[in-house]
């Protein structure tokens, strides 16, 4: 009806990857123990103020195991809930992952793709840790799917700067534009509620986010986590912080697709975060697949979908 797989109101990487290889294709997170230049006093320490990156990946993906094991151990974990993919992307997630030489990147990223069910790498890393040599090599090496997947956070230098990147938005869209020259998949990552940006700030960055040679993007709602900076700066200035409950924050999400390009696809539209690791969940426990769900279902309602007001917004 609208033009995208699945019969969705959307553009999503699931049915863009099953297009190409026929299957649904599952990212096993790995954790190569890279690190990051905003922490290891290369760029500053503590690193950005929201990160704990132990919140964010799943118990088998450990550094002190092999990229093998973990890979196995993955495979185990997700056949439960998918026993019918047969291929995997390995998600090089925690901290940095081009952040070190290329002959290491060499190393690990040829392990990985030397495992019998990978098929790929999604590499995610900051904007301001890659190169050009790094680049060449990785579009050397395109008879595999290989994703680069940029922390970019948000449009807004300001915003930016009081979350401590280390980069400006001008980094994030040239990292970007050389990786897209080279014909790799192009990955972004947002975060919705920073402080200091309003709703309407998050539907301005539409326009700035269409214009970037993207392939995907990712949306998560700003997460507060436990014992990092951005705790202490809800705590002192929580009227600074866009909160939404989940019927809001669907509405916002939808209003954001409608303004993107309609060939972006959507990876995510919210992120997970284990309730150990947060003060509040005011979701409740509601898990990625049951919010998709209501999103499906929300843009029924609507009767909207993505890039609706694209060309409007950008003639």
């Amino acid at each position: 009806m609208f033009g995208f797989p699945e019969g969705k109101r959307y553009n999503t990487s699931a049915g863009r990857y099953r297009r190409i290889y026929g299957e649904r294709l599952q990212k096993l997170v790995i954790d190569a123990g890279f690190s990051c230049p905003n922490r290891d006093g290369t760029l500053g320490t503590g690193g950005c103020s929201y990160c704990d990156n132990a919140a964010f990946h799943p118990g088998y993906s450990v550094p002190g195991k092999s990229l093998h094991q973990q890979i196995d151990e993955g495979i185990e974990f997700h056949r439960r809930r998918y026993p019918k993919v047969n291929h995997y992307l390995a998600y090089f997630q925690a901290y940095s992952n081009t952040y070190a030489p290329l002959e290491r990147l060499r190393e690990l990223y040829g392990e990985a793709l030397s495992h019998p069910s990978v098929v790929g790498l999604v590499i995610g890393t900051r904007p301001d840790c890659i190169d050009e040599e790094k680049l060449d090599y990785l579009a050397g090496i395109q008879r595999k799917t290989i994703v680069v997947e940029y922390g970019i956070e948000s449009c807004y230098d300001e915003t930016l700067r009081r979350i401590n990147r280390g980069h400006d938005f001008e980094c994030a869209r040239k990292a970007v534009e050389m990786t897209a020259e080279r014909g790799l998949d192009v990955g972004a990552h947002f975060i919705l509620g920073l402080p200091g940006e309003t709703r309407q700030m998050l539907l301005d960055q539409c326009a700035a986010i269409s214009a970037l040679p993207l392939t995907s993007v990712k949306f998560h709602q700003l997460q507060i986590v436990k014992g990092t900076r951005m705790e202490k700066e809800y705590a002192a200035c929580p009227e600074d912080f866009l909160r939404l409950g989940l019927d809001d924050y669907l509405d916002l999400v939808i209003d954001i697709l409608e303004r993107l390009r309609p060939d972006l696809c959507i990876e995510r539209v919210a992120g997970e975060v284990p309730p150990r690791f947060v003060s509040e969940t005011p979701w409740g426990l509601i898990r990625n697949d049951g919010i998709l769900r209501l999103l499906d279902h929300r843009l029924e309602e609507r009767d909207t979908f993505q890039g609706r007001l694209y060309n409007i917004n950008n003639q």
